[in-house]
């Protein structure tokens, strides 16, 4: 019997450092064969081209689907989804896999599912049934959920939802968020070796901000300019940011957050892509991580960093104790800044527990993987819940 063939698919800087272990696992296992498809991002100049960095970590690139309009338009990103199904259509006619793997919520993870469709390639779902209710991503991971069949989930309540969507509980496991598998597996720099490597230093107080479009209600980014505004009342600390991805208003927030940098050299910084080590590395040193990204839900926890969660983006998500919520105003997220600082400063050594589990994800999945005839997987049929 011949290695089963397992396609993964990966378009941003953050979900291949979510993505990193299990590759590693996939690429050293005798039974599998990796096809490593890039997309998205990763092949854009205009954020970072960090398909490149794949390469250097070691991985062979079987293909890249290029996708991403250079637009920051809702119509920009419904054409960049069209190109991204009949550029993965000749892929995946191509590559023949045994099963396609693709993670989150994401526009671009989009295209190759609804390829696999008629192309009978059954579909591994990583991070279903989360909710983030103030962002499209919502529907986008329900929908992937329904065209995909094996599930890997990161907490219990996300498996008793997807199959409340109607997926088959022995197709549905909890293996935990894959981005704590770094936290077991990876190392990071110290403060002087990340100071080095990026050029930037540090200094007592430090906060590290990252500030996504919010695709639902209100896009006019008014929360980002309370949030710099906000930031303004901390003077005595250096801020790190990190670029807004390539959801539609992403390229705004980038240009506005680029001019507040301008003004502040020395004291503020901006990275296209600081990579999974980098950036895992600097969040274990600062203060505080401020925003809306997922980051500081799941990592952020596991190092015991407050986290200020600004706006609905991340409504719905399961949140540890050191997640404080914030309204995109001016008062309320200094108030809440102030608030978590004060609260780090009382803590000591204390970590909060993390409710997406301890790491070790990419072993679970590998052993699901062994195990399942992925012949197996097409069709498949909804699973009724039993009456109440």
């Amino acid at each position: 019997m011949g290695k089963k063939k397992i396609a993964v698919v990966t378009g941003t800087r953050a979900e291949y450092g979510l993505l990193y272990w299990l590759l590693r696992a996939l690429q050293k296992d005798e039974a599998f064969q990796l096809q490593l498809i890039v997309t998205g991002m990763h092949l854009s100049p205009e954020f970072g081209l960090t398909g490149l960095e794949i390469e250097v970590d070691g991985f062979l690139v079987e293909a890249k689907v290029e996708m991403l309009l250079s637009s920051d338009t809702p119509v920009g990103t419904a054409k960049s989804i069209g190109l991204g199904i009949v550029g993965f259509a000749d892929v995946l006619a191509r590559l023949k896999p045994d099963l396609l793997v693709v993670l989150g919520d994401r526009f671009e993870m989009l295209a190759p599912v609804q390829a696999a469709l008629p192309a009978r390639i059954p579909v591994a779902h990583i991070h279903g049934g989360e909710l983030s209710e103030g962002a499209v991503d919502e529907a986008i991971r329900h929908g992937i959920t329904k065209m995909s069949h094996l599930h890997f989930v990161a907490a219990e309540p996300y498996r008793q939802r997807v199959i409340q969507l109607g997926e088959s509980p022995q197709r549905v496991f909890n293996v935990g968020a894959p981005g704590l598998d770094h936290l077991a597996l990876g190392r990071f720099p110290d403060r002087m070796a990340w100071e080095v490597e990026t050029g930037f230093t540090l200094a007592k107080t430090n906060f590290l901000v990252t500030y996504h479009p919010p695709t639902l209600g209100d896009q006019s980014a008014g929360g980002l300019e309370a949030l710099l505004q906000a930031l303004t009342r901390f003077p005595q600390a250096r801020v790190v940011f990190t670029k807004a991805n390539a959801d539609a208003g992403g390229r705004r927030i980038n240009k506005m957050i680029a001019e507040f940098v301008s003004g502040r050299p020395g004291e503020t910084v901006l990275f296209d892509n600081l990579g999974s080590r980098l950036y895992l590395g600097l969040m274990r040193q600062v203060d505080l991580v401020v925003g809306n990204s997922s980051s500081g839900l799941i990592e952020a926890p596991f190092f015991g960093v407050p986290t200020v969660n600004i706006g609905p983006r991340q409504d719905g998500r399961l949140k540890a104790d050191s997640v404080l919520d914030c309204a995109e105003t001016v008062e309320e997220i200094a108030q809440t800044m102030q608030r978590a600082l004060d609260s780090q400063s009382l803590a000591g050594d204390k970590k909060p527990q993390s409710p997406y589990g301890q790491g070790r994800s990419a072993e679970k999945m590998m052993e699901i993987l062994r195990n399942t005839d992925l012949t197996s997987l097409i069709p498949k049929r909804f699973y009724d819940l039993e009456p109440s």
